[in-house]
């Protein structure tokens, strides 16, 4: 119900905004006539033309016929490709763009129609898949992922977020208790390797990996993997990894790595765009001179395993670091011609290499008749002169015009529409272990190898109804933290107006002080208060929550946009932290 409720109130606040004929009727044929094709099946490109209905290609070729009152697109001088694939990238709220209908409009403008998403916890797949249904978009498939304790991954996330196993038997489990999420696939990170800047973190054995990957497997699901060293990739060979998502790069691979991974017929998708050495590089500094080395590594890795037979597919990294998204894409096919492959080659790495690796080749992926019509328009001949792929005219998603760079359609709304807020937010009563929101808490951790570790219960009262234990052992480090996050709304996506309120309410049992935080859209609001012995109840009005970016920049508090509410306890580094939380929300003066 929430789903349908989500669907009819955007459908109808973006269908205002968007430019007219660009969700054309998709059961009017379209017709590309007069076109070069490259077709990504290996064929040489040949000129003729591609009729697209109900958002399929029902005919492609030389001697295809144009249906009476088709819409006809004269091709002439213009180049068809299947549109491209970034099977590696983060929406993150972190990223270049932030919001999820600039990166789908960024990814679109590149000409990309297929993209992975790693960044969404489980709770946040529902709700964006419900946002993207009415957003002009590439198909975007959300990637759940798995670590270990202490891994890499799981540095700045709870298991809301990233699974943590150690052991076949929770591997098998994890991968359970993921289904009813219904992933698109599962990213595991398999080394701790910080591409040597940091210690060696928690890596996953091999015996745990086979299980994992057999568990997915058996479920219909994918498997790509954080793999960044030459041992680890032979492992994930072995393991039947389906996609290894970066470069190898501690060192050159043996001929044996390279055979493990051949045989094992997996994808590799290198992710040179990620590691590029960029800007204005200072070869004293000992970190530049570690960082061009290894990209050196992975370009002579990727040509090594190319040259093996190993199929590349095309992912990146962006919305990680500086990688802008969609232009990444487009970097990263220059650099896989750069590193040696030819630029059909590259166009095929991304585009039906990538569709097999995630297992929809008989889907989409070229330009044949039956396929999806996932497609781009193009000035030039890229697979001739690479760079020509930045010269995109018109992207198709399902027979759909989405993109045309000479009438770009305006942006729908940053956010879905915003729902007045509920008193409560959680009074601790239900077994699930959910919030009274539907929602569930997470755990706040302070980001780092260096973690706090934290743990919280739902314990019941003696005076009757239940309440939160958070208990916390802080890191050893500066400014330590620890407390916990109440989302609003399924996932934090979709805002909450708490402009019928005047602040936050709680009691809290545990002396000390703490840090109320609220996060909106434009980012957190921080307000402080303590308490003494016993339960008390505390509150906090919204006016005395202060913007904790820079208070130069500061947004003005609306009340409109907020995402979540939380918790937090400082104490010093090597001290341990404990309260109790009941009938958190928000509370009207009058």
């Amino acid at each position: 119900m929430q789903r349908l409720i989500y669907a009819l109130v955007t459908a109808a606040l973006c269908a205002a905004l968007l430019q007219p004929g660009v969700w054309a009727d998709p059961s009017k044929a379209t017709v590309i006539k007069n076109v070069e094709v490259f077709d990504a099946t290996g064929a040489a490109p040949w000129r003729g033309t591609v009729v697209i209905r109900d958002g399929r290609i029902v005919e492609a070729g030389p001697k295809a016929k144009t249906p009476r009152g088709a819409k006809v697109i004269d091709g002439k001088g213009r180049a068809l490709l299947p549109g491209l694939y970034d099977v590696h990238t983060h929406w993150s709220p972190r990223g270049n763009p932030n919001a999820l209908p600039e990166i789908a409009a960024r990814y679109l403008a590149a000409g990309v129609t297929t993209v992975n998403d790693f960044h969404q916890a489980p709770e946040a797949f529902a709700p964006r898949r419900v946002w993207l249904e009415n957003v002009p978009s590439p198909h975007v498939n959300f990637v759940a992922r798995m670590s270990t304790p202490g891994g890499h991954g799981a540095d700045w996330s709870d298991q809301s977020t990233t699974k943590w196993v150690f052991t076949p038997e929770s591997a098998k489990r994890a991968v359970q208790e993921l289904l009813p999420y219904e992933p698109d696939y599962i990213k595991v990170f398999t080394d701790g390797w910080r591409y040597g800047t940091s210690p060696e973190e928690t890596s996953m054995n091999e015996e745990t990996l086979v299980a994992l990957v057999e568990e997915a497997h058996a479920n219909g699901i994918r498997i790509l993997t954080h793999t960044v060293t030459a041992e680890r990739g032979g492992q994930a060979a072995r393991a039947g990894v389906d996609i290894i998502a970066h470069s190898l790069q501690d060192r050159a691979l043996s001929e044996e790595h390279v055979a493990d991974i051949l045989t094992s017929g997996l994808y590799y998708a290198p992710t040179l765009a990620i590691y590029e050495p960029r800007g204005s590089l200072d070869m004293e500094n000992a970190a530049t001179r570690q960082r061009v080395w290894k990209y050196g590594l992975a370009e002579e890795n990727l040509r090594a395993l190319f040259g093996a037979g190993v199929p590349v597919a095309l992912g990146t990294d962006a919305g990680i670091g500086s990688l802008v998204h969609g232009e990444g894409t487009l970097r990263e096919l220059e650099l896989l011609v750069k590193a040696g492959l030819s630029p059909a080659d590259a166009l095929i790495s991304g585009t039906a290499n990538s569709a097999a690796a995630l297992g929809l080749i008989e889907d989409r992926g070229t330009i044949e008749a039956g396929k999806r019509a996932d497609i781009i328009l193009v000035d030039g001949k890229p697979w001739e002169t690479i760079s020509d792929i930045r010269k995109i005219s018109l992207v198709f998603v399902d027979g759909k015009l989405l993109h045309d760079a000479k009438k770009p359609a305006p942006l729908p709304p940053l956010s879905l529409p915003a729902i007045a807020a509920k008193p409560v937010i959680d009074d601790f009563e239900r077994e699930d272990g959910r919030t009274a929101l539907d929602t569930l808490a997470v755990t706040d951790l302070d980001f780092g190898a260096e973690r706090s570790v934290i743990a919280s219960a739902r314990r019941p009262l003696p005076e009757g109804g239940h309440a939160l234990s958070v208990s916390a052992q802080m890191a050893r480090k500066t400014s330590p933290m620890a407390g916990i996050i109440f989302p609003l709304r399924r996932g934090s996506v979709a805002p909450t107006d708490v402009t019928g309120f005047d602040g936050v309410s709680l009691d809290l049992f545990g002396e000390g002080d703490y840090t109320l935080r609220i996060l909106t859209l434009s980012g957190y609001w921080e307000a402080s208060i303590s308490a003494g012995k016993g339960w008390q109840a505390l509150s906090a009005p919204f006016s005395a929550f202060k913007f904790a970016g820079n208070p130069e920049s500061a947004p003005v508090w609306t009340g409109k946009d907020l995402l979540q509410v939380g918790v937090l306890a400082s104490r010093p580094g090597g001290e341990s932290a404990w309260f109790e939380i009941d009938n958190i929300g928000f509370y009207s003066a009058d």
